[in-house]
């Protein structure tokens, strides 16, 4: 494996950082993420990322064990800027998703998985067993189990609302905000799907929903339906 990549990515988001935006990116980074900032603007580090989507994939792997939080974005751009290619072959999506499952310990910021689990992950599966997701939604890890609800956005978008509704269901009582929220959204596509769905879903489950999560699901829902699920 060269570097030249690597490294030719790293100079180009640090001849685009600035302190101003290093400052608001370490007021939202977790601290426990294990990342610093350089400070430079996601519209730069997608363009970057856009850029060196053809960068093999032993390349992208370095770019998820920086340090720099943009470097690793950039590679989980990379991932979904690689999944979105017509054409993809099934081994090609494979690498992909084993690229994305096997560095999970580093992506330790929430829009880290947001950016490439749709598509990356999702996918994939979409015309396999969705065990995967399962294990994912049973991981001591809020972040893996945010992976397994995320995945499946992109599987209600396919018109399969099966195994993300068991997903939702498995995750409704969860601790963790970085799950609890998605959770909320994937409600609300599968209402965009199925709307009576949606709602007998809420019938039988709606008292158990965190209140973040419910506004997120009810968000497209018909107004008479909204007051219904809101005064409980």
């Amino acid at each position: 494996m060269t570097v030249l990549g690597v490294d030719a990515v790293c100079a180009t988001l640090e001849g685009l950082n600035n302190q101003t935006e290093r400052e608001k990116i370490l007021r939202r980074l977790p601290a426990e993420s294990g990342m610093e900032p350089l400070g430079v603007r996601m519209k730069d580090v997608f363009d970057t990322a856009k850029a060196w989507v053809d960068l093999p994939l032993p390349e992208v792997s370095a770019l998820l064990t920086s340090r720099w939080y943009e470097m690793r974005m950039v590679g989980v751009a990379i991932l979904d800027f690689k999944a979105r290619r017509r054409g993809l072959h099934d081994y090609d999506r494979r690498a992909l998703y084993e690229t994305y499952l096997s560095h999970h310990h580093l992506l330790t910021a929430w829009d880290l998985v947001d950016r490439a689990a749709p598509r990356v992950v999702g996918w994939y599966l979409l015309d396999k067993s969705r065990e995967p997701l399962f294990d994912l939604a049973r991981s001591e890890t809020a972040l893996e189990r945010r992976t397994a609800i995320t995945a499946a956005f992109w599987i209600i978008r396919s018109g399969d609302l099966h195994d993300p509704e068991t997903l939702v269901e498995m995750l409704l009582d969860d601790e963790s905000e970085l799950v609890t929220r998605p959770v909320g959204t994937a409600l609300r596509e599968i209402g965009l799907v199925d709307q009576e769905r949606l709602v007998d879903f809420l019938d039988r489950h709606h008292r158990r929903i965190p209140r973040p999560a419910l506004r997120l699901a009810i968000d497209r829902l018909p107004e008479d339906l909204r007051q219904r699920f809101i005064s409980g």
